[in-house]
């Protein structure tokens, strides 16, 4: 007996027109200003620490023993540097630019930018390397301030798709190019260390726009470079 396969999707007519897919918007207040006002009501230093307290006391830690006393005080601390992200202004980074190009009408590109962020899921690290390229017109950014952008992201709670968008909004936001991309390869911890536990799993993450998502050619010219012929 012939077993009967039924299609997942049902078949479409050759004609039948899908519409256009574009990237959802993002709210400017993501890459124009930092994410905390410095008047928003937040908890106090000490509160934060008795919050480490109970975690250490949950996992079945004495808090009290030697090696935990200061561990509050250091997990407070490393949370300031691990997550200054929030308190910077992205679009502050991209304000300076200069206009001696010299008639420069191609792309800008940085590569192999590394990055570390956390996963907003988890609170775990995620790190790999961003690359990053604009076409500008008439005035170009400085190229360490692509470094700076990915590090104010990447210090915020993130997921990697989101880190990717980010980065790219703000580009085109602040500069107004002629087209941006951004492609993002990076190494997850909540996936290597915990869970699946596959190490060395790497997820890629890209975002175009402008002329890098109206043409193809400058796509695959972005990625051909990006890769290089040694990678």
């Amino acid at each position: 007996m012939d077993a009967l396969i039924k299609p997942i999707r049902p078949n479409k007519p050759s004609d039948a027109k899908l519409p256009e897919a574009r990237p959802a918007e993002l709210d400017p207040s993501e890459f124009l200003r930092a994410a905390v006002l410095p008047d928003q009501p937040r908890p106090s230093r000490a509160e934060a620490e008795a919050a480490v307290q109970t975690l250490l006391s949950y996992i079945g830690e004495d808090p009290s023993r030697e090696g935990l006393l200061d561990t509050p005080r250091r997990v407070v601390e490393a949370f300031d540097e691990l997550y200054q992200g929030y308190h910077q202004c992205p679009a502050e980074v991209l304000d300076r630019t200069f206009g001696e190009t010299a008639g420069y009408d191609d792309f800008v590109l940085v590569r192999d930018i590394e990055f570390t962020s956390q996963c907003e899921h988890h609170m775990m690290p995620f790190y790999g390397k961003a690359h990053i390229a604009y076409t500008p017109v008439e005035r170009v950014v400085g190229l360490s301030k692509l470094a700076r952008l990915t590090d104010i992201f990447a210090r915020r709670l993130q997921t990697q798709e989101h880190l990717t968008a980010q980065i790219a909004a703000a580009i085109d936001e602040v500069l107004k190019p002629r087209g941006v991309a951004v492609m993002i390869e990076a190494e997850h911890t909540c996936m290597s260390v915990r869970g699946v536990a596959k190490h060395g799993a790497m997820t890629f993450t890209s975002r175009f726009t402008g002329m890098f998502r109206d043409n193809p050619a400058e796509q695959q010219r972005f990625l051909s470079m990006v890769r290089g012929p040694n990678r």
